[in-house]
């Protein structure tokens, strides 16, 4: 019996080891929101930390023409509605002034039948000039929405054209120049560098209160914890469960091998 509990206790104390590669935050691959030809591509930025720089450029030249002549084209719907609202005002006052005219001669007694025909028909005429107008004006406004709306269209395209790095990892360019590229054709594998993860496959038994258990990385503990854990079983390792620790990038490259423990 002595000797069985000898052989048990070493087993239960220390912690399973395990080893794991020092992996970026996060690794993804940016595709194409828009069609178009690639015209320039950084190649030199390919393997590189790249912070508010663009590494590809899709042909967004027809775009920039078709956005001038928009905000020229509002610029214009804009002077017409000018325009417009005055001769609306102008109108308003004289439908104003034939209205009163009408309703005057109206109840005269002494004016005759074709003077008040000449009144109703100038107050129609002038009410119905003043209505074509208001309508004009309707229709001015909408084409005017519609163009902003274009511009807001224009301006999102042409932003899609340029891909432009803050502070990524640049792992892989996957377009080179002269490529025609559709929506959804991948571009570019990137890399959150900014700090870094450990991928571990636990066993059940290594989850138990797994919150409260320390990391040892390369015999010495630390105090990071494990970040994340999936609680269904991994698909490739189907008795363990992934967990992730997240620790800082390291000062020099990634992919360096650690060995983990966690008790």
């Amino acid at each position: 019996m002595k000797i069985f509990l000898l052989l048990f206790i070493p087993l239960f104390i220390f912690a399973k080891v395990h080893y794991a590669k020092v992996e970026p935050y996060e690794s993804v691959v940016l595709k194409s929101a828009v069609s178009g030809l690639v015209i320039e591509v950084d190649l030199d930025a390919e393997g590189e930390m790249v912070d508010a720089k663009r590494v590809i450029h899709l042909d967004d030249a027809l775009d920039k023409i078709n956005l001038e002549d928009t905000k020229k084209s509002v610029e214009l719907l804009e002077k017409m509605l000018d325009i417009n609202k005055e001769i609306a005002n102008s109108l308003s006052g004289t439908v104003k002034r034939q209205e009163g005219y009408y309703q005057r001669i109206s109840k005269l007694s002494t004016a005759s039948k074709t003077q008040k025909d000449n009144a109703y028909s100038s107050f129609v005429s002038a009410k119905t000039q003043y209505l074509s107008t208001r309508e004009k004006i309707v229709s001015l406004e909408k084409q005017i929405l519609d163009m902003k709306y274009k511009i807001s269209q224009l301006k999102d395209t042409i932003s899609k054209k340029s891909l432009v790095l803050e502070n990524k990892y640049l792992y892989k360019l996957m377009v080179r120049k002269g490529d025609f590229v559709a929506p959804g054709s991948p571009l570019a594998q990137v890399e959150d560098a900014s700090r870094a993860k450990l991928v571990l496959f636990l066993d059940p038994e290594e989850l138990e209160e797994i919150g409260q258990k320390r990391v040892y990385i390369d015999g010495k503990r630390t105090e990071y914890k494990v970040g994340k854990v999936w609680r269904v079983a991994d698909e490739k390792f189907i008795s363990s469960y992934r967990a992730e620790i997240y620790i800082p990038a390291p000062e020099n490259a990634f992919s360096k091998l650690v060995k983990v423990e966690i008790k």
